[in-house]
Order: structure tokens, then sequence, then C-alpha cells
């Protein structure tokens, strides 16, 4: 196995794959290098010596400038080295790319749910959304009532075992017994069976939004709950509205015929001020939801071109495998599905610091780069208003697995995008229009980027991470793809995809982004479950435009 790797050659750092330690020499490419620290797998050392303030180069661009005179063999820190990156400006086109062979796709095609604006679920949802939190409630009543009966509950394996414990502390149990038990109960957590086998669930969205704040927030509210209204994996929706909160109905309905002007899906709303006690609301509510999953299971899948697939691109709990194993691999994925004519979505803009030159090039327009650099721009003196910064956003799992700065976790996080031209710069939570690479306006956080992506049409989620995290989304099957075979192995529950392969030498990043298009072709067509649905993880928060990393 490869120990080390120079992941672009102007770098002036090696990335540890393994373990090394102090005292060891590394030959790579001729070059001899004498470790001066130990070196921990994921974690980089310099190839030369710097004076204090030398730039640091990974990816072939700026990452950081040493804070303090360093040598060759040095590992770099935290405390050594300083977040820096370089500045951007509107620059010559540069859109020409080379598309990948996709001969072996261009006849393929997936079974999805046909809409009809055009577009093609890969699932079929029906959603209960609230207009505002006052309404969070009458759903929780609305989902006891309706889940379970339907047939979309599971057995609830950690109240079983919670019952367990009440029994043994009837019988007399102590501390010990309780702490050494196995609760282990034969046939938990199964599937019920479905009364509607064609309708994949019925999701409740709640949140805490709609009301209060500024108006401005109510009304992208309402912009990204029509996102999911229209979105192709949603059969339709029932709407509690309380009545007099910022998010009225008739702006939502005015974002819907943004996105579909042509929307016929079914769609119920009811404004309980106006229908009066919760005994009428909940039984009207519960008569036209059951109405609307009768109609919504006359729906089955039908064959597509892959040109209906929509993948959003998203990472969290990176490591410093993430950057030269899943990023990539997803990265071709996204360029061989831009070459078969589908639509790709790059969000997570404070993880674009330090590439934004690149990203501004690649963009097919001077209008569209011009856009890209002032939402960048904006975002980053917001930050810096509120006394943060993109340089705050590595987590501390991150700089504890090779991440030490944002231009690093960013030069690695814009892999996801891979090398085509980006066709459209948009705005949360603007929808995509356009076939071929979109970037979107979001913050790096995990949930709040994953819930935008889909509000602006992902019907599939590539969601990569060295760390391990459980992330999902109430409609659209999240993808959870492993940087590295060991977290692959530990968390198996939550993850589908091992890209630790390219790290362990076993095979290419070109051949694990195909071995992917194909596992999502899979999972478009509802072959294969995702960890995250199977699991139950429906994450969903709104982002509300303040600073959020």
């Amino acid at each position: 196995m490869q120990r080390v790797l120079k992941v672009h050659p102007q770098d002036n750092v090696l990335v540890a794959l393994t373990d090394l330690f102090e005292g060891e020499i590394i030959i790579y490419n001729d070059e001899k290098i004498t470790l001066l620290d130990n070196v921990k797998a994921k974690h980089k050392f310099l190839t030369a010596d710097l004076k204090q303030g030398d730039e640091i180069l990974m990816y072939g661009v700026l990452v950081g400038k040493a804070q303090t005179d360093l040598k060759a063999g040095n590992v770099i820190t935290t405390a050594n080295i300083k977040h820096a990156a370089n500045s951007f400006e509107i620059g010559e086109r540069k859109t020409a790319w080379e598309k990948p062979d996709v001969s072996k796709w261009e006849n393929a095609t997936f079974n999805g749910f046909h809409r009809p604006d055009g577009s093609v679920g890969t699932a079929n949802y029906w959603l209960v959304i609230p207009m505002v939190f006052c309404e969070n409630r009458n759903l929780e009543v609305l989902q006891e009532a309706l889940v379970g009966p339907l047939g979309y509950g599971r057995k609830k394996a950690y109240q079983n075992q919670a019952l367990k414990l009440v029994e043994m502390y009837k019988a007399g149990a102590d501390v010990e017994d309780f702490l050494n038990v196995d609760l282990f109960v034969e046939g938990e957590d199964q599937k019920s069976e479905r009364l509607f086998p064609n309708v994949d669930g019925i999701k409740f969205l709640t949140h805490q939004g709609g009301c209060g704040g500024i108006r401005q927030d109510s009304e992208t509210l309402c912009a990204l709950l029509a996102g999911y209204i229209t979105h192709p994996n949603v059969a339709g929706a029932t709407v509690l509205s309380l009545g007099c909160q910022n998010a009225q109905v008739n702006i939502l309905q005015t974002e819907i015929e943004k996105r579909d002007p042509n929307f016929a899906k079914p769609l119920y709303v009811l404004d309980q001020q106006k229908v009066g006690k919760e005994s009428e609301l909940l039984p009207l509510a519960l008569k036209q939801t059951f109405a609307g999953l009768v109609e919504a299971n006359k729906q089955t899948r039908k064959p597509a071109p892959l040109s209906k697939i929509t993948i959003g691109l998203e990472c969290g709990g990176s490591d410093g495998f993430s950057g030269i194993s899943a990023n990539p691999a997803i990265g071709y994925t996204s360029d061989l599905l831009v070459a078969l004519g589908g639509q790709v979505i790059l969000a997570e803009f404070p993880e674009l610091c330090g590439v934004e030159q690149n990203i501004s090039d690649r963009c097919v327009t001077v209008e569209e780069a011009e856009r890209f650099s002032h939402l960048m721009k904006t975002y980053a003196a917001r930050a810096e208003a509120a006394g943060s910064g993109f340089d705050m956003n590595p987590s501390p799992g991150n700089i504890k697995d090779g991440l030490i700065t944002d231009a690093i976790k960013s030069a690695g996080a814009a892999k996801k995008g891979g090398t085509s031209p980006v066709v459209a710069i948009l705005d949360y939570p603007e929808k995509v229009t356009k076939p071929g690479l979109n970037l979107l306006c979001t913050p790096g956080n995990d949930v709040e980027s994953t819930t935008a992506e889909v509000a602006s049409g992902a019907n599939i989620v590539l969601f990569t991470t060295g760390l391990g995290t459980p992330t999902g989304n109430p409609v659209t099957p999240v993808v959870k793809i492993a940087s590295n075979t060991t977290l692959f192995n530990r968390m198996n529950d939550i993850m589908d995809i091992n890209t630790g392969t390219i790290i362990d030498g076993e095979e290419t990043i070109y051949d694990a982004g195909a071995r992917i298009l194909d596992y999502v072709i899979k999972v478009a067509s509802g072959e294969v479950e995702v960890a995250a649905v199977r699991n139950g993880q429906d994450d969903f928060i709104p982002w509300k435009r303040g600073v959020s990393l």
C-alpha cells in the first residue's frame, strides 16, 4: 500500500495515508524526507523548509501560511500554520472540459414516478406541512394517528428494550444487572406491511419558523416549502395554517406557481382559525390526507432516462481523506451525469473558500461569475460582521482528522463538483432549471444544506463523510459515502458505499465514481433502500439566512 500522496505537483506537503513516525525516511518521486514529527494518517507534512509567512500549497492552491520557521519533515498543525486563501476576480471563461466516456450508460434508464410537470421522482411521498411552528403539535397528533395504522412505522425496538428494563426493576434487579443485561430482542425493528404499497411514506416537516423574526425569513420559508411540495419525489401535501402568521398561504401559493405554473398535484390547505376547534380540524386533515394517499397510491414506477436524475452533492464530518477519495469520486459521478444530460447541485459556499477563482472561471457566462462573486463576498462579509469568518469553519472533528484550515477543507470539498462548466448560480432556495453543474448558496451545515438542495430539486443526494454522520432527508434518498475503510466497517449501519478502496489502492477515483453512478441508478429505481431511509433519518432544517457556517 502507498504510504504518502502528493495531491498536486505544485504542493509542498505530502498526505500521510497511514501513521508515520519521527525519524522515518520517506522517499517520494526521488524526494527523500526525514520526518521530524509523528504524522498521523490523514495529516500532512512539509516537503521543503519554510520561513515564517511562507505559503503552504495543497491541491495546487494556497491553503495556509507558516506562523514560524519550519523544516521539511515537520507536520503541519493549527499551532504552526494559519488559514490563508487567494483572492479572486472575474477572469476569462475556462469552460472547455473533457467529457468522460458515458457509452455504458447512454441507453440506461431508471424506474421513477413521472409527474405532470415532466419531472421524475425517485420516490413517492405525501407531505404534511405546517405554515408556522404553532401547528407542530397538530402535526405530531396526525403523525401518531397515521404512521402506525398505515404501515409506515417500525416496531419500537428501543421502547421494547426500555420495557425490558422496567420489568427487571419490578423484579428486583440492581444497578449492575441493568448495566450488564443484553437488551436485544429477536425480531425487533422490522417494517410493517403498508396499506398503500406505492407510497413510500407520509412525512411531517415540522420546523420553528413561519412567524416572528423578519418577514424575509417567512417568505424564504414559503419558497423552501414550495420546493418540497413541487418536488418530483412528492405526490401531494396537506398544509396546516394557523391563519395569523407571517408565512401566509398566499405567499406559499405564489412560490408554488413560480416553480410549477401548471401545478396539478393534490394540495389540501386547512386554516385552523377558520375551521375552529381542534376536534374539527384534525378529522378534516385526516380525511383529506387519506384521500390524497389513495390518489398517490395509483402512481407506479416507469422507465425514465438518466437525464431526469438531479444529484445534490454534500459532505459532513469530513476528514483528511475526504478530498482525495470520496469527494473526487462523486466529482467523477457528477461529470458522468452532466455528460448524460442530468443536473447536479454543488452547495456549501463557506466550503468553497480559496477555490473561488477556479469556480468563477468555470461559470459559462460573466453574469453567472459576477453573481457567484457577489454571493460569496456578501456571505463572507456577514460572517465577519458577526465576529466569525470562513476561517472558523473547520469543526474540532475536521481538525483532529487532518483538515486544519478552511482552505484545506474547501479545496477538498470542491472536488465534489468535478470538472464540468458551471451553468448557473442559484441563491437559496431557488429551483434548478438547467442541465449541468449548478451552484446553490447554502451554509456548510450538513442538514441546512441538504434541506436546501432537496428544495432546489435534488432527487438523490450523495453525501460524503470521513468521520460518520447519520444525516438524511424526509423525501430524498441520501447516499452515505465513507472516505475510508475503517469508518465504513465501524459504522456500516449508517454507511452505503466505501471509497476507502481508493486509499487502500484497490480502485481508482474513476472506477469508484462509475460504481457510485451504478448504485445511484438502483436507488433511483427503488431497488436499494439507503441507510438513511432504513433508519428513518428525516432531517429538515430551514436556513434563516443568518450566519451559519
